[in-house]
C-alpha cells in the first residue's frame, strides 16, 4: 500500500522538520546562480540590499543583521508578516529583477532555487550570531576588518 503525504505549500524550501513561524528569528543563507560573484560590483550589491530594506518596510520581516558576500547572502531576520518561503521568493524576485534591469539581462536567474534556514531558539544567541555573520568577509579573506567591508549591517553594531 502506498500512502501519499500532503506537504504544506513550499515546504521543499524549508529544511526538513522546520516550520515558518511569525515572530521567530531565522538565519537564512541563499546563493547566486552558479555562485556568480555578482555582489563584487558595488552597484549590484546596493540593489540587493535595497530589496532587503523593502521587505522590512513592507512589514514582512525585521532585519537583525546581514552580510552580502560576492556570491551569497546571510540574513538574520525576524518574521513579522510573511511565511519564510514567501519572503525569500519575494526578495529574490525583486532583487533579481532590479539586478537584471541594471545589467540588461532580463529574465536571467540571479539566485539559485531554495535556501538554507536555521530557526533561532534563544534570543540571547542572536547578537552572537549577528557578530559571526558580519565577520564573514574577514574570515573569507576579503578584508582585514569588518569596517573595510560595506555590504553588511546589524541592529546591535
Amino acid at each position: 500500500m502506498i500512502i501519499a503525504m500532503t506537504l504544506p505549500p513550499h515546504s521543499r524550501n524549508l529544511r526538513i522538520g522546520r516550520v515558518s513561524e511569525i515572530g521567530r528569528g531565522y538565519l537564512v543563507t541563499t546563493i547566486t546562480r552558479d555562485r556568480l560573484p555578482l555582489f563584487a560590483d558595488l552597484h549590484l550589491a546596493r540593489l540587493a540590499i535595497r530589496e532587503l530594506r523593502v521587505c522590512d518596510e513592507a512589514g514582512l520581516c525585521s532585519t537583525l543583521a546581514f552580510v552580502l558576500m560576492p556570491d551569497h547572502l546571510h540574513w538574520l531576520l525576524q518574521l513579522t508578516d510573511a511565511a519564510l518561503p514567501d519572503l525569500l521568493r519575494r526578495f529574490k524576485s525583486l532583487s533579481g529583477g532590479a539586478i537584471n534591469r541594471s545589467r540588461g539581462t532580463p529574465g536571467r536567474a540571479v539566485w539559485q532555487g531554495g535556501f538554507h534556514d536555521q530557526g533561532m531558539r534563544d534570543e540571547a544567541d542572536l547578537q552572537h550570531i549577528a557578530r559571526y555573520i558580519v565577520a564573514n568577509p574577514v574570515r573569507a579573506g576579503l578584508v582585514n576588518s569588518v569596517r573595510q567591508y560595506s555590504h553588511w549591517d546589524a541592529v546591535w553594531l
